[in-house]
């Protein structure tokens, strides 16, 4: 495991203490219909992907634990179908923060088997309802009640050693979670099994699985095409090799911070939770 500076565990301690005490009282939760049956929730935190069937409704993915209940409610203006099963794709508390709650009103959570190893390892444990109870560890399908089915397959280790994409054939509907931040620089977990290269070689393999007709469901950002993906893709290919160049050079990270090396994108993908020194610093210190 890469070890994380020391300004950065503080942040992200800083970043948990603040997630905790947030107020979510003024977020609104909002929809998009992709398909006949399914849709893309937004709120706060990572995007919600909704599919119907006949009997139950499926999630994918559930934000933070205090907006479960704007979830849900939300949830029934769409559909009277209860949420009897929640997918993961990947650990992160913006993704899985209302898995305890949605577990105790009867939701299965299915996820990949390192999602649930970081939350039962976790110097602090989630609680024991908010881990995965169906775990999966190269790939699963789970066919939904409508006759339709979604395809869970665990990628390489890019965003975290967890990510897993949901593909839904029939309704060529893609959510690929975290690997994919749209319109934006990407957070590389480090020290959860984050790497650069797992990364752009995972959206390389969805970009060959995927048409131009595809609806892609980010982890942030607005539903996508593939263009965008190719784009984003393309953004990330050029950063590792320009950061790899000066780093074989010997140049130190700080010194690569300098070189202006993302410049051509950091008014666009560098104004958020990840600017550019951060890209560069996941990069040059993952990129093999």
């Amino acid at each position: 495991m890469r070890k994380i500076r020391p300004f950065l565990f503080v942040f992200f301690i800083c970043m948990s203490l603040t997630f905790a005490q947030r107020d979510f009282s003024e977020v609104d939760i909002t929809s998009e219909k992709l398909t006949e049956n399914v849709y893309v929730l937004f709120g706060a935190g990572g995007n919600i992907g909704l599919a119907i069937g006949e009997d139950a409704a499926y999630l994918i993915d559930d934000q933070f634990g205090p907006l479960t209940e704007k979830i849900v409610a939300h949830v029934q203006t769409i559909t009277d179908k209860p949420i009897n099963f929640v997918l993961n794709t990947h650990v992160h508390g913006d993704h899985t923060g209302g898995n305890e709650n949605l577990a105790n009103a009867g939701a299965m959570i299915i996820a990949h088997e390192n999602v649930r190893k970081r939350m039962v390892e976790a110097d602090e444990p989630r609680p024991q309802e908010a881990w995965p109870v169906v775990t999966f560890n190269d790939k699963m399908t789970l066919y939904l009640d409508n006759g339709k089915s979604v395809h869970a397959m665990h990628v390489n280790p890019a965003h975290t050693d967890g990510d897993t994409y949901y593909y839904f054939p029939q309704d060529n509907v893609i959510h690929m979670g975290d690997n994919f931040f749209s319109g934006r620089y990407p957070y590389i977990d480090l020290g959860s099994g984050g790497d650069i290269d797992g990364l752009i070689s995972n959206t390389t393999m969805a970009l060959e699985l995927i048409d131009e007709e595809t609806k892609i469901i980010p982890g942030h950002g607005s539903v996508s095409s593939k263009t965008d993906l190719k784009e984003y893709t393309d953004i990330l290919t050029t950063l590792k090799e320009r950061i790899i160049a000066a780093r074989s050079d010997g140049k130190s990270l700080e010194e690569v911070q300098k070189m202006g090396i993302s410049k051509e994108w950091d008014e666009t993908h560098g104004q958020g939770f990840i600017n550019a020194d951060r890209i560069v610093e996941f990069i040059y210190k993952s990129a093999d």
